[in-house]
């Protein structure tokens, strides 16, 4: 069993010029499996949701009453000490351990209860209620995904490829060691999405306009940017005493990548402060919402 912690919250503010309200949750993703569907389809609601800072967990191979109650230990556990009602999200498919689970004090949200009953009215036929009866076709299909992906995002890191953009789902932009592999690499290696990612460097500056490569697909770009000092910091360990790493040259970078972001439209974040998991999910969160 592991847990984790993801910030699902990237504004502060409402169109109609308010303050958004943040909420702070324990969620819950428990599966009589590795966990991966329960997360994936949580994940997905939770984006909808702006000002939610959520602190996820992810109970996995829950496949017996004793595990069951271990999970509903730890779910009472996050509630004691938080004072909120946690969120619970379960694929989990035996009756008696999903009836141990459903019974926590926390929302309880059962995914497969969704789909399960009306396709039984519908197809006339009742489910197996098997455990893990889907996990081998499902589990080797998103492997052979997410190889590919890791292989793509390695041939198209820090631009070093144009073959086949058209196929990544996201490109990530932003001046040298600003996040951009880590990320791309992670979202492979995670969710299978195909990820490129392109530097930003003087030249474009100069010519003020985005690498022409990109310009097709300028609704898969997304911006990472950095705070000066700490890029001085990175790239301080890979070429001391450069001008490549000096505190001067990192603040022009950052503040004319910046700039070329908002004039050209391209969605963009800080790194600065946080870790690879947070930026993918608002990554993430920022794609589901204009639909890219």
């Amino acid at each position: 069993m592991t847990s984790s912690k993801t910030t699902l919250d990237s504004s502060g503010a409402r169109h109609d010029g308010s303050a958004a309200r943040t909420v702070a949750r324990d969620v819950f993703f428990v599966s009589d499996g590795t966990g991966v569907t329960a997360e994936t389809m949580g994940q997905s609601v939770l984006a909808q949701f702006d000002g939610l800072q959520a602190r996820t967990h992810r109970i996995a191979f829950v496949d017996s009453p004793q595990r069951a109650d271990e999970a509903l230990a730890r779910i009472h556990q996050a509630h004691r000490t938080s004072g909120q009602r946690p969120v619970v999200f379960s694929t989990l498919v035996d009756p008696q351990i999903n009836a141990i689970v459903g019974g926590a004090d926390a929302l309880v949200l059962d995914l497969l209860a969704s789909f399960v009953s009306p396709l039984e009215t519908e197809l006339g036929i009742r489910s197996t209620h098997t455990i893990g009866r889907s996990h081998g076709l499902m589990d080797a299909e998103r492997y052979k995904n997410r190889i590919e992906a890791i292989k793509f995002a390695m041939a198209h890191d820090d631009g070093q490829s144009a073959a086949e953009l058209a196929r990544a789902e996201i490109i990530l932009v932003g001046v040298s060691r600003s996040g951009k592999t880590p990320t791309s690499l992670y979202l492979a290696m995670q969710y299978g999405i195909k990820a490129a990612n392109y530097p930003l460097t003087p030249d474009d500056f100069e010519r003020d306009a985005l690498p022409g490569t990109l310009h097709p697909f300028r609704a898969k770009l997304f911006g990472l940017s950095i705070s000066p000092e700490r890029l001085a910091e990175i790239r301080t360990e890979r070429r001391p005493n450069s001008h490549y790493a000096s505190v001067e040259n990192c603040r022009y970078e950052v503040a004319q990548a910046e700039r070329l972001m908002r004039i050209t439209g391209v969605r963009w974040m800080s790194s600065t402060s946080k870790s690879i998991e947070e930026i993918a999910a608002t990554i993430l969160q920022d794609f589901l919402r204009h639909g890219g």
